[in-house]
């Protein structure tokens, strides 16, 4: 137990000698981080069965305290992809109650690894296993690239639940959203070939949303939804309570 009484919060000893230089160079990053990350957040809850507020609750959360309590001058928090296919079971199948609980059971598994110092066993997980959970993050977009509509019918949870449903409700596929989705994509692939310091994720987000406001203001293009469109966010904090262990 000696490293953690001797553990300190990277952020207090940075503020030692910060500079105005490194506090522009820090604004900047700030801000494209989170430009891209909250409507990745959006996006992570919506594909995880909640609603898109709880995405942003979650990002700026944690976002502070891992900023705040974490242990490296250059460690980034946000929402992790993989746990998306992981999260959509638990809370089809337990709702966000059971949700809460998991996620307190990840959390003392993760203190405990971290007491123990199992975090090399990282290395072991096969490569496989990893670009399965990714497969499964895509699967979980599909839906939403073509445009589908599937008249109300839940989503299962296995994959090839998904598949069946995809191809049941495939003649309803939206050919604007499509574009939209494809041009995306583009985007991100390509801007990289232009500017390193400037993330794609960041130009799509700029660029498409411009675009898709513009086509549908002034030319009346319907079709591309929007979060506004297919939710409603709440711009409050929810009231804290304790689920039922």
């Amino acid at each position: 137990m000696k490293h953690i009484a001797s553990f300190r919060p990277r952020f207090f000893e940075v503020l030692r000698g910060y500079s105005r230089q490194t506090f522009s160079a820090d604004l900047m990053a700030g801000l494209v981080v989170g430009i891209v990350a909250l409507p990745l957040a959006i996006a992570f809850g919506i594909a995880s069965g909640v609603s898109p507020e709880k995405g942003i609750i979650t990002a700026v959360v944690a976002g502070f305290v891992v900023s705040l309590l974490g242990g490296s001058r250059v460690q980034i928090g946000g929402p992790t992809g993989a746990f998306i296919v992981i999260v959509y079971g638990v809370v089809q199948q337990y709702g966000e109650t059971g949700l809460l609980v998991a996620t307190f059971m990840a959390g003392v598994l993760l203190v405990a690894m971290g007491l123990f110092k199992l975090g090399a066993v990282i290395r072991f997980i096969p490569y496989p296993v990893v670009v399965g959970f990714t497969a499964g993050i895509a699967l979980t977009q599909i839906a939403d690239l073509f445009g589908m509509d599937f008249g109300g019918e839940p989503v299962p949870g296995d994959f090839i639940g998904k598949w069946m449903l995809y191809f049941r409700h495939f003649g309803s596929v939206d050919w604007a959203n499509l574009a939209v989705g494809l041009c995306s994509i583009l985007l991100i692939v390509l801007t990289p070939r232009f500017s390193r310091r400037i993330p794609g994720s960041l130009v799509a987000i700029v660029v498409l949303t411009a675009g898709v406001w513009a086509l549908r203001t002034y030319a009346g293009m319907e079709g591309v939804d929007t979060i506004g469109d297919r939710f409603t966010i709440r711009a409050e904090l929810p009231a804290a309570a304790m689920p039922a262990m």
